[in-house]
């Protein structure tokens, strides 16, 4: 069972203060969690992360000693049921792209504004994936651009016009449940649909899905 909006844990990770101080009044004056850690490194993070399992991590990418990225890696792979959203300043794809290999649930860019970040949270939290337009623009040019990138044909002649449905709603963060009672059929079957759309586009995971859906414009962003 998901954790109900205020028994959330939150551990923020970024290596300048301010920022930290304020992400944290902003988390617990919305009410959206309870921030039971800070760390100014990737180092400090994972410690963090192991020790107090938090559901959430609100991720800088950018960090001495360790980076975001390293630290993802560690702390999924020691604990895959906690949830890590990216925070970055970064257009590079090649950031995103490995935090979506070693699992990141989210991600949002540090620019952003309160409704977003309250956004990004309520849906992880919920089971589901969040990114940011931003984010998603700055993926799908640097997908454009590299010319080792290759792209599916055409995409759309494997997907049922359900299964197009159903990874719609996924792009837009919604949960299995959710979906089911918009499309009016069981989470059992939308899990199954959401299997086959993994299946059918060769990516692991829900977050590759998603740039998958984008990069090949099945959604748009």
């Amino acid at each position: 069972m998901k954790p109900k909006k205020e028994e959330l844990r939150i551990v923020i990770a970024d290596d300048h203060k301010v920022f930290r101080q304020g992400l944290r009044n902003l988390v617990e004056s919305q009410n959206i969690a309870l921030v039971v850690g800070e760390a100014s490194n990737g180092e400090e993070c994972v410690r963090l992360a192991l020790d107090l399992t938090p559901q959430i991590i609100l991720m800088d990418i950018d960090m001495p000693q360790m980076d975001g990225m390293e630290a993802t890696r560690i702390i999924l792979e020691q604990n895959p049921e906690i949830c890590v959203i990216a925070l970055s300043m970064h257009s590079d794809y090649e950031h995103y792209q490995q935090m979506v290999k070693y699992g990141a649930k989210g991600f949002i860019q540090k620019s952003t504004g309160i409704d977003e970040v309250i956004t990004a949270i309520n849906a992880v939290a919920q089971g589901g994936s969040y990114f940011s337009n931003e984010v998603l623009k700055a993926i799908v040019a640097n997908m454009e651009i590299n010319e080792n990138n290759t792209k599916t044909d055409n995409p759309m002649l494997d997907l049922s016009s359900r299964e197009l449905e159903v990874l719609k709603l996924i792009c837009e963060g919604f949960t299995n449940d959710e979906i089911g009672k918009r499309l009016y059929i069981s989470p059992t079957t939308v899990k199954g649909h959401r299997s086959n759309l993994l299946s059918k586009t060769g990516v692991k995971n829900t977050a590759s899905l998603i740039i998958f859906a984008v990069k090949n414009k099945l959604v748009k962003v």
